[in-house]
């Protein structure tokens, strides 16, 4: 037996089940004051974050503050239904029992109000640390980067958190009074910032205010800084006519004024001016005019029958000249910057291995595509740069007829063909209208016909004040019976060609598609692609005339565009050698 235990008088402990699921003693509780922790050395990141947090409690102070003085705060308590009793609202006095007179009511009153107000701030103050508190937790599990991409990274989280805010306008009670109060100052910046923009639109539209010059005025025009301050004005007002013009002026008057003064400007004639007026928009056509200011740049065309263009630029270059190739939609072509030689006295030049030729002039020999081993002619030939370039490409074989009227002009053209070695040519004299009924039967006609040139006015100024209806006349009817001669020349029946190429260095729409719509009724062609990379369309509708569709398919090139003479390129394939003997009247008439 064993030995017996005293009572004791207490109770026996329970004995507790031992072993390995036996749960694990809790972490020790001490007393306040008897651990101190031990302070940690925050981070960068940390620091700045806690410095937010202090901005944000003094900011919110401070807006609570501005909400007590002002009544914003009893009208978010009347939104949130929360009875308070004001001195304007106050119900009749009951009668006065155990001797309490008004002054208590009125302090219980103020009392009941000051206590409210400080719940809500307390409750407010309480939602907001635990926010920003929330923030800090999330914000301490992410990977610390550069400071650079943290800030970054603040500064979304913020901008984030706003268009929370602003998404939730319409949640009336989930709102807290401050955002409300803050989304109300919002809208009053807003607002101030509308009437800020409207005074300074009346500003400028003051300063902008422009008065008609007198007849005296307009008389002595010596001044040419005060005209180009007031074409600018004019073309500012007839952009925004209907906010900026004179109620006692019309449109009409502002437009001869504009073309008075870009008369004198520029030195145009009326007629003429007026012309380009209703091609271009008005900033446009200040752009045009500019352009047709400048000269365009010395471009040369290599002789591929003599030499190579890599060949070409290197003499030239060892020679002292700046060049480089004028694009890519060329391989033969260059642009010179500067030449400490003159180009055309090189012995490069001399040799035939190149010839001085515009930019422009390249394009209807590109868009006719000679090939070996045919018959091609060209028209109006002199002085000879596209038909070089046109036997160049045929590569000496075949037969080229080069032909001008003028018998003067196709000495030069002589001349060029000996020097760059072309032996495959034809020169003649005829009158391109009678060539039909003196030889037919060609592969390929071109035709560069001579117009009033005002794509070239860099070149020849005098088309400023030279041309009238009268010369524009007489060149369309000219363009036309030319067409009409180089389509009836054309073997529409050639395995390889049938192609007519129309080509103008002008941009009055009556020498261009005018012309070629006229040939379209009176031959049985057709207008086909150019082939040409770049240019703008040409006309479907040109004041009151309408085209055919098809005119689109032709080119236009401007030099404030793509910095060439001013030109079009149309290319027409016939189908069929058969002649409609009517009359050739003319359907459109030409203002």
């Amino acid at each position: 037996m064993g030995r017996k235990a005293k009572f004791d008088g207490t109770v026996a402990p329970s004995k507790k089940k031992g072993g390995k699921k036996a749960k694990k003693q809790g972490e020790p509780t001490f007393p306040k004051g008897v651990l101190v922790k031990e302070e940690k050395q925050l981070s960068h990141r940390q620091k700045q974050r806690a410095k937010k947090r202090l901005l944000k409690k003094q900011n919110l102070n401070e807006k609570l503050k501005k909400l007590q003085k002002t009544k914003d705060v009893e009208d978010v308590m009347n939104e949130n239904n929360v009875k308070v009793v004001s001195k304007k609202s106050k119900k009749k006095k009951k009668p006065v029992e155990n001797g309490s007179s008004d002054n208590d009511d009125t302090e219980m009153q103020l009392d009941s109000e000051e206590e409210i107000l400080e719940e809500q701030k307390d409750s407010k103050m309480k939602l907001l640390e635990s926010e920003t508190e929330d923030e800090d937790v999330e914000n301490d599990k992410e990977y610390d980067s550069d400071e650079s991409e943290q800030s970054e990274e603040m500064d979304n989280e913020e901008t984030d958190q706003d268009k929370e805010e602003n998404s939730d306008v319409d949640d009336g009670d989930n709102l807290l009074p401050i955002e409300k109060a803050n989304k109300r100052l919002k809208r009053k910046q807003e607002k101030e910032q509308k009437l800020a923009e409207e005074e300074m639109h009346d500003m400028t539209l003051q300063q902008c205010v422009f008065t008609f010059p007198t007849k005296e005025e307009l008389a002595d025009m010596t001044n040419l800084k005060d005209v180009q301050q007031r074409i600018k004005d004019v073309v500012m007002i007839l952009s925004d006519f209907k906010r900026l013009r004179d109620e006692k002026r019309s449109r009409s008057e502002y437009m001869n004024l504009l073309r008075q003064d870009l008369c004198t400007y520029y030195s145009y004639n009326n007629f003429l001016m007026e012309r380009l007026m209703q091609i271009f928009p008005l900033d446009e056509l200040m752009e045009f005019l500019e352009a047709s200011e400048v000269q365009r740049p010395m471009t040369l065309r290599t002789n591929t029958l003599k030499t190579r263009r890599r060949d070409l630029a290197e003499a030239l270059i060892n020679r002292g000249v700046n060049l480089d190739p004028i694009g890519k939609w060329t391989k033969v072509g260059l642009v010179v910057y500067s030449s400490q030689v003159p180009m055309g006295a090189t012995p490069e030049y001399l040799a035939g291995h190149y010839i001085l030729q515009g930019a422009s002039s390249f394009l209807p020999v590109m868009a006719l595509e000679p090939k070996e081993n045919e018959r091609i002619l060209d028209m109006c030939a002199a002085p000879g740069g596209k038909s070089s370039h046109i036997a160049a490409l045929m590569k000496n074989t075949g037969v080229l007829f080069s032909n001008d009227v003028n018998e003067d002009r196709i000495k030069a053209v002589v001349g060029n063909f000996h020097r760059l070695g072309i032996v495959n040519s034809v020169i003649c004299t005829y009158d391109g209208r009678k060539i039909p009924s003196v030889i037919k039967g060609f592969d390929r006609v071109l035709l560069d016909a001579p117009c009033t040139g005002t794509g070239v006015v860099s070149k020849d100024p005098s088309v400023k004040t030279n041309k009238d209806e009268i010369d524009i006349q007489r060149c369309c009817t000219l363009q036309r019976d030319l067409l009409l001669a180089a389509i009836d020349c054309t073997n529409a029946r050639s395995e390889s060609g049938g192609i007519i190429v129309y080509s103008t260095c002008s941009v009055l729409p009556e020498e261009n598609e005018c012309v070629v719509n006229y040939a379209l009724k009176k031959r049985d062609v057709k207008l086909v692609p150019t082939g040409l990379e770049f240019g703008a369309e040409g006309f479907t509708s040109y004041r009151q005339y309408r085209y055919h569709p098809s005119l689109k398919l032709t080119k236009r090139f401007y030099p404030h565009v793509h910095n060439m003479d001013g030109f079009f390129v149309a290319k027409l394939k016939k189908f069929s050698n058969i002649v409609h003997k009517k009359k050739d009247t003319d359907d459109e008439l030409i203002d």
